[in-house]
């Protein structure tokens, strides 16, 4: 049998018919069937890095895949017996620095194994430079020492993305560059209102009512005989998302993750975006920027009482007499993201809630403390908005804010409104 092309190994001791394709694919799968994170990338490495060493014994073949296909010293174990055996009988290589002096590799005069090897790590690693990463990953670089790869190849069939690994995980466990990662997955979600009637209307073939202006004009071309009667239907358009998020110290992971997820998710629903801790800020502007790391970094500059305290019901009653009733509140569904720890009154906050579910279609509060079984709205500020609520949710992993999703989209209101007083009839 043929040896591998571009070295000096038999084919004997190879898998396969000895192609190098072959050779680098195998033992990349067999890697990640033992737990390593090897994808096609470094399997492409590999084989670059084999064609540049021309390795003539199986030692060097086994240094040229430790230079490319592992990140760490704790997978140098695996690697060691994985390989030996896919090329069966072949004595289990040592440690790197440990190289037999008469080990025989073509090449140049000169050119010692080290060497050889070093090349081979240096043209993996400038093929790896030339590759683009995907957003909120980095690519390894020299030095990673025993850090946890984070290469694009982590992300295949077999091991799932780093996202996704990270979607169970709560927001307050993860560090930015996690919570970056997640970007990708933020974008999946729809953040969907229900449809309300507008008072508009617009043409509908079939329509229940006539469309007079757009009836005469089309008879112009008829001689002003009206041929062809044009109807016209009611419009129906989203409801608009007013969102309020908390950015006290007890809410601020929570509150970054929040305001990337309307970054990278409301950008169809046109959601208004407020802040508040002490005071109101608005958001909406800052979040329209290119990255959401542009748009996180904005918002606490926006935001001058960013992990402050923390004033819900000042705040809200400030929203209300600002923009709620100005309009903007009026049928919108409204997400309050805060863990309701006033330090304010709450009775201001139960006051200000009653006036906003009057006029909002449907109030939905975030609230990460009732990820916890058994969780009783005890805070003050909790426990005067907890029954002017239409629901309640944790939203404190990434797989939670499907149900958030959800919850927007569901046209149903679950909130039970106070009936309308009536007046005493007059004495008689």
């Amino acid at each position: 049998m043929a040896g591998l092309p571009g070295t000096g190994l038999p084919g004997a001791v190879l898998p396969g018919n000895g192609d190098l394709a072959e050779v680098a694919a195998r033992l990349g799968d067999e890697l990640r069937r033992a737990g390593l994170p090897v994808g096609p990338g470094r399997c492409e490495r590999f084989a670059r890095a084999v064609t540049l060493a021309r390795p003539g014994t199986p030692r060097a073949l086994y240094l040229c895949a430790q230079a490319t296909l592992v990140s760490s010293q704790a997978h140098i174990a695996t690697l060691e017996r994985v390989f030996g055996e896919i090329f069966g009988g072949l004595a289990a290589p040592g440690p790197l620095g440990e190289l037999p002096p008469e080990v025989p590799l073509p090449g140049p005069a000169g050119r010692t194994p080290e060497d050889l090897l070093a090349s081979a790590a240096a043209a993996a690693r400038e093929h790896a430079a030339t590759r683009p990463a995907p957003d909120g990953q980095q690519t390894a670089t020299e030095g990673d020492g025993d850090r946890p790869d984070t290469d694009a190849e982590t992300e295949n069939r077999f091991l799932g993305s780093t996202a996704e690994r990270l979607a169970g995980q709560d927001f307050a466990e993860l560090t930015p560059g996690e919570l970056a990662q997640l970007a990708g997955l933020m974008r999946t979600l729809t953040l969907a209102t229900p449809r309300r009637r507008s008072r508009r209307r617009r043409r509908h073939p079939g329509g229940r009512h006539l469309n007079v202006r757009a009836t005469l004009s089309q008879a112009r071309r008829t001689g002003g005989d009206p041929v062809r009667l044009i109807g016209q239907d009611p419009a129906w358009r989203p409801r608009r998302l007013v969102v309020l998020c908390d950015i006290s110290g007890s809410m601020e992971p929570y509150a970054r993750a929040m305001i990337q997820l309307l970054y990278c998710a409301a950008g169809g629903a046109k959601a208004e975006v407020f802040t508040f801790a002490t005071r109101l800020t608005r958001l909406t502007r800052a979040l329209a920027h290119s990255t959401p790391a542009a748009a996180l970094a904005l918002a606490g500059q926006a935001a001058p009482d960013w992990l402050g305290g923390t004033k819900i019901g000042e705040s809200l009653r400030e929203f209300n007499r600002t923009y709620g009733r100005r309009g903007m509140a009026r049928g919108a569904v409204v997400i309050i993201i805060s863990d309701g720890w006033d330090t304010g009154d709450p009775s201001v906050l139960a006051v200000e809630m009653a006036a906003l579910s009057m006029i909002a279609y449907k109030i939905i509060w975030v609230n990460p403390r009732t990820k916890t079984a058994g969780y009783q709205p005890l805070a003050g500020g909790m426990a005067a908005a907890w029954p002017h609520c239409d629901l309640v949710l944790s939203g404190h992993t990434m797989d939670a804010l499907g149900e958030l999703a959800g919850a927007l989209a569901d046209p149903v209101r679950r909130r039970v409104l106070p009936a309308p007083r009536r007046l005493a009839a007059p004495a008689a």
